[in-house]
C-alpha cells in the first residue's frame, strides 16, 4: 500500500517542527509505548522458563505474527478512515529526526565545554555501555555511533516503510523494531523467544541501512570506501553501514573495545585514522542534518514523480 511521498514529507516536517511535546506524552501515549506494553505482556505470559527451547521459539514466532497483525491492522484502519492530514499527523509520531538531534546535541554541548560528568550522563540516555568508564573521546565515540545507527532505525527505515507501505508499513516496522529492542537479545532468557523478532528486524532493515549509509556518505562528502570495506565487520548485518560511513566521513575510528555491564567487549574497528574528539560529535551532527535534508529532497522528487 504505497503512499504519496508528499504525505511522508509532511509528516517528517511536522515531527521536526513540533517534536514530541511533554504534554502529548501524558495525554496521548506514544504508539510505541502501546506496542511495547503488548510485547512485554506476551513475553511474560508465553516465555516460560520451563518450556523447551523449540516451544519458546515457536511461541516467539506467534508473538511476532500477533504484533505484526495488530500494528498493521491499526495502521490500515487509520489510513482507510482518516484523510491525508491525519495520516501525516499519525505518521509524524513514528519518526525521530528531532528527538535524535536533541538527544545527541545534549551530549555535544557539555562535552565541548569540558563538563565530562554531564556528558557521560547525557550519553547514558542513548547508549547501553558503562559510561563512567568513558573519557572525552569515549563519550564522543559512543554518541557518534548511536547517532549513525539511529539515523537508520529512527529516520531512514521508518520513512522507507512509510512510503512503501503507508501507515501499515510504518506501524509494522516500528512494532518489529520495538520487539527487537525488548526481546531480540542473545541472553538465555530471550534467545529462543526473540529469535524471530530479531531476524525479521534484520530483514526489514536490509535496504534502509544501506540507504542510510549512502546518505551519510553523500552528506559527509566521503565515507564510501570505509563503508564498503568495514560495514560487514559489524556484529549486526545492518548497523555497520551507517556507522562505517560516518567513520569514513569524519576520518575517525569507531567501534573498538567497550565496557558493557562490567565486561569488556572487543568490537571490530570501523574506519581508520584517529580516535574521535569532542568537536567530531558536532561535525557528525552537521552531517546528520545534511543527510536528513537529502532524504527530504528525495521525498520531494518522489512526490513530483508521484503526480505524473
Amino acid at each position: 500500500m504505497p503512499i504519496s511521498p508528499w504525505i511522508v514529507l509532511a509528516a517528517a516536517a511536522l515531527e521536526v517542527a513540533v517534536g514530541n511535546p511533554e504534554a502529548w506524552r501524558w495525554r496521548v501515549p506514544h504508539p510505541v509505548a502501546w506496542i511495547g506494553a503488548l510485547i512485554s505482556r506476551l513475553e511474560m505470559a508465553l516465555n516460560r522458563p520451563g518450556r523447551s527451547e523449540s516451544a519458546r521459539r515457536l511461541l516467539g514466532v506467534a508473538t511476532l505474527a500477533m504484533i505484526i497483525g495488530v500494528s498493521g491492522l491499526a495502521g490500515w484502519l487509520i489510513q482507510r478512515l482518516g484523510g491525508p492530514y491525519l495520516v501525516a499527523l499519525v505518521g509524524a509520531m513514528g519518526l525521530a529526526q528531532r528527538s535524535l538531534l536533541d538527544h545527541v546535541a545534549a551530549v555535544a554541548l557539555p562535552l565541548e565545554t569540558g563538563d565530562l560528568q554531564e556528558a557521560r550522563k547525557a550519553v547514558g540516555m542513548i547508549v547501553g555501555r558503562d559510561v563512567e568508564r568513558l573519557d572525552e573521546s569515549g563519550v564522543a565515540r559512543a554518541a557518534i555511533e548511536s547517532l549513525a545507527e539511529s539515523f537508520n532505525d529512527g529516520v531512514v527505515a521508518p520513512v522507507f516503510w512509510f512510503v512503501a507501505g503507508g501507515l501499515p508499513g510504518l506501524f509494522i516496522y516500528k512494532a518489529v523494531n520495538t520487539a527487537d529492542s525488548l526481546i531480540g537479545h542473545r541472553e538465555p532468557r530471550w534467545r529462543a523467544f526473540g529469535w524471530a523478532s530479531a531476524r525479521f528486524d534484520d530483514l526489514l532493515n536490509l535496504a534502509p541501512a544501506r540507504l542510510a549509509g549512502a546518505l551519510i556518505a553523500l552528506a559527509g562528502r566521503g565515507g564510501w570506501t570505509a563503508m564498503a570495506r568495514d560495514a560487514g565487520k559489524h556484529a549486526s548485518p545492518n548497523a555497520g553501514w551507517p556507522e562505517a560511513a560516518m567513520a569514513g566521513a569524519l576520518g575517525v575510528r569507531l567501534g573498538g573495545p567497550a565496557w558493557y555491564d562490567g565486561g569488556l567487549v572487543q568490537r571490530p574497528v570501523l574506519g581508520e585514522g584517529r580516535t574521535p574528539r569532542p568537536s567530531d560529535l558536532s561535525r557528525a551532527l552537521s552531517i546528520y542534518m545534511m543527510a536528513c535534508a537529502i532524504l527530504w529532497t528525495v521525498l520531494a522528487l518522489g512526490g513530483f514523480a508521484w503526480l505524473r
